[in-house]
């Protein structure tokens, strides 16, 4: 598709969250400036779907040289505007609660209200951008967006953790950008038109100096992986993760750390075609399997259930790295049907932490105890979001994971396979353990001194329709997500075609 058919698709899901932008900007926080922002996600989506019916089958919608659809920026589409829906939706209710309790206020809702619709629309041009340079540049972006609502309570530990969010991922961004450069040096001294157009440089792949590839590659991984959360520039995610707002983490995990592999699956193409196979794929099972050996370690150290979750997603985001590594269509399928699953999960996940954390007042596992007892609803929501990312029936990610560990196994790296599955029973132990006291233990018992948690917690303000205590504008995207993976882990039909094209796209046989 081109002309001005492609040009409204491309253009309407960057356009449609700025708008929103806008909106807050001029008006506030307001419920008509809220569900606007649920729209420009919804848009997203929309248009992923959309434009999955001409790419789904090999074909792409393009938009001059600077933006592009294909298969693989599909899918990236469909879990942008997927989680963002969950996140701006459960953000409507959280954000009113902050605004109840005075943890923000009228100039802070505003802020938060500017700043989510342009994270989204920093995270859509990433993966339209054809251009490796506007690529990087939106990736950028996002780190800028986020570093405020990261410390958006203004709190000592939020403002810390913003502020190691931003030194360590600028440094990741640099390194990044250095790659570029030379990756856009390799391109011209090749005589390759439009030195950092992607589709020239799959063209022109072989011709590139496979010596300067080979260090553009290694500070394009390090680089894109800080982004993604992984070894070594991982430390910032936890913290980030942790004192960030609810929806805010949602999107954090669910969406830009998989952005951040986008970017490394674009470059692999390049990659495999330049230099030799053998180190693009050392090179990334390197950084996954240490990746996952520390996500699993502190696990089960772990005793802060926000920080579990992030961890969590240090863990995931490594397997999907196995999967770029082994490469073939298979695993690449695998990966991003993980990355769709993982999205939605974590955003169940992270929106209902902190509906718990408005209720008990503390992020620490051993003193939330017997959750179902007390709000089933909310316990019934955070279990099953749990079964899925420990990758359980009939969650997708259940399905994606037999995939990957095929695909490792077809590709003849048993060893990565037996590491993966042994890694992958220790975190199943870690989380599942810390769990079970978390929704069915007894009480926790408080310090006589302790204050109890505030009245007035989600769901009880006015007149607001609540389901057991719970927002029914929480309910019905959390547990319409739960759906989504289910769904997506029993039929094929959703997203089969579209990620089996994007498979051919990045994979190799």
């Amino acid at each position: 598709m081109t002309g001005t058919p492609a040009l409204l698709l491309t253009l309407a899901p960057i356009v449609a969250p700025i708008a929103a932008a806008a909106a807050a900007y001029l008006m506030g926080w307001r419920r008509p400036v809220a569900i606007a922002t649920v729209a420009a996600a919804a848009i997203v989506l929309i248009a992923g779907a959309w434009s999955a019916t001409w790419t789904a089958d090999g074909g792409e919608v393009a938009a001059g040289n600077w933006l592009r659809i294909d298969a693989l920026s599909g899918v990236m589409l469909i879990v942008i505007g997927a989680v963002g829906v969950v996140a701006t939706w459960a953000g409507i209710g959280y954000l009113d609660d902050e605004l109840a309790t005075g943890h923000t206020d009228v100039e802070g809702a505003r802020r938060y209200g500017v700043l989510v619709p342009l994270f989204l629309a920093a995270m859509v041009v990433a993966v339209l951008a054809n251009n490796l340079g506007l690529l990087w540049a939106a990736v950028e972006g996002t780190t800028i967006v986020t570093a405020f609502l990261v410390g958006h309570r203004r709190s000592r530990r939020s403002v810390e953790a913003s502020w190691k969010y931003v030194m360590i991922c600028s440094v990741g961004i640099a390194l990044a950008y250095l790659g570029t450069v030379l990756v856009n040096y390799a391109a011209e001294h090749a005589g390759v038109e439009g030195s950092l157009d992607w589709t020239q440089l799959v063209a022109h792949a072989g011709e590139l100096d496979p010596g300067v590839m080979r260090l553009a590659f290694a500070l394009l991984v390090v680089g894109f992986g800080t982004k993604a959360g992984l070894v070594p520039l991982h430390s910032w995610l936890p913290d980030a993760h942790s004192q960030a707002p609810a929806p805010v983490s949602a999107l954090m995990s669910g969406v830009l750390l998989p952005v951040a592999i986008y970017a490394l699956a674009r470059y692999r193409v390049i990659a495999v075609a330049s230099i030799d196979p053998s180190f693009v794929r050392g090179l990334l099972l390197a950084v996954a399997v240490a990746s996952l050996l520390l996500a699993a370690g502190l696990l089960l150290a772990q005793q802060d259930y926000k920080r579990l979750l992030a961890y969590s997603s240090i863990e995931h985001m490594a397997l999907a790295v196995v999967g770029l590594a082994i490469g073939t269509p298979l695993a690449i399928a695998a990966t991003l049907l993980h990355i769709v699953g993982h999205g939605l999960g974590k955003a169940v996940l992270f929106c209902s932490a902190g509906e718990i954390l408005a209720r008990e007042g503390t992020t620490r596992i051993d003193a939330v105890r017997g959750l179902f007892a007390r709000t089933p609803v909310l316990a019934g929501l955070f279990g099953a979001g749990l079964v899925a990312l420990l990758g359980l029936p009939p969650f997708s990610l259940f399905v994606s994971e037999i995939g990957l560990i095929r695909a490792v196994g077809g590709a003849g790296a048993w060893w990565v396979a037996a590491v993966v599955l042994l890694l992958l029973l220790v975190v199943f132990v870690a989380i599942s353990g810390k769990a079970a006291g978390f929704l069915l233990g007894g009480p926790p018992s408080r310090d006589p001194g302790a204050s109890a948690p505030a009245a007035g917690s989600p769901g009880a303000v006015g007149t607001v329709p609540t389901v057991a205590g719970l927002r029914v504008s929480t309910v019905v995207p959390l547990a319409g997500a739960l759906v989504a993976v289910a769904v997506l882990g029993i039929v094929d039909w959703p997203l089969g075609g579209l990620l089996r094209a994007a498979g051919q796209i990045v994979g190799t046989r």
